[in-house]
């Protein structure tokens, strides 16, 4: 890495950090500063996983009160974000670069929309929540659908928070802030089963990846200080707002 390259993927890891632990998005920095600092686009892909993994985990211990008690729900979740994310991410590793770059706009935009309107797409799924115990056809539904979100997650996974969310609120969770704290650790599973994946493979780029791990952890850490005296719209705003950008950027660079 060069100097300016490392001020890049540094600040980059910074803002991600941030942006995670108030809004979200953090990859749409992650992901784009590594290319923009040469670094090929699946070692890319992978090295901003690992990079921005401490900091999904730490969100989910910090919700570990709020997880369901119930094994028939956290089980078969576990289990299926395990197979899904072994998948997606093999899927990954047998996508050919230039056959992935040219997804990446798409995979930028689809997570872009996920991000600015997902928040309606969870209100309006929130309308069916209930109380009670999870029926078997709704847990085996959620299921199925966290599988195949885990393959998404294990590939790219802009914007799984937000399809999980919209799936959870079909079991009887409680709260926003169980559902949160299933999300944030389904998210850690399916990261933690992708970077073995990619650490067996041999493609991250360990020097980026240490670097950026600790700009990271230092803007999660002013994000979670900071996230009460920023306005979240306004953030969303801004993430939605580079999103596009890059997405459309992609598209013009590698079409």
């Amino acid at each position: 890495m060069t100097l300016p390259e490392s001020i890049l993927l540094f600040f980059a890891a910074l803002a991600a950090g941030g942006l995670n632990s108030v809004a979200g998005g953090g990859t749409f920095f992650s992901f784009p500063a590594l290319i923009f600092s040469g670094v090929p686009p699946i070692p890319a892909n992978a090295t901003s996983t690992v990079a921005l993994w401490p900091g999904t985990l730490a969100s989910s211990w910090a919700y570990r009160r709020r997880l369901p008690r119930s094994a028939m729900i956290f089980i078969p979740l576990i289990l299926s974000s395990m197979l899904g994310a072994f998948f997606g991410a093999h899927l990954l590793l047998r996508t050919p670069p230039r056959v992935f770059m040219r997804l990446i706009p798409f995979l930028f935009l689809g997570g872009t929309l996920l991000f600015a309107f997902g928040k309606k797409l969870v209100r309006r799924a929130a309308r069916t929540d209930h109380q009670g115990n999870a029926t078997w056809p709704a847990l085996a539904g959620v299921t199925l659908a966290q599988f195949f979100i885990a393959v998404y997650g294990g590939f790219f996974g802009g914007g799984i928070g937000i399809l999980m969310l919209a799936t959870f609120t079909f079991l009887p969770l409680g709260d926003i802030h169980a559902m949160n704290g299933m999300k944030t650790l389904m998210a850690s599973t399916i990261n933690i089963v992708a970077i073995i994946t990619f650490v067996v493979a041999r493609i991250v780029f360990w020097p980026q990846a240490i670097l950026m791990l600790f700009g990271a952890a230092l803007g999660g850490y002013a994000g979670a200080h900071f996230a009460q005296k920023v306005n979240p719209a306004r953030v969303r705003t801004f993430v939605v707002c580079v999103g596009f950008a890059l997405s459309f950027y992609f598209l013009y660079r590698y079409r």
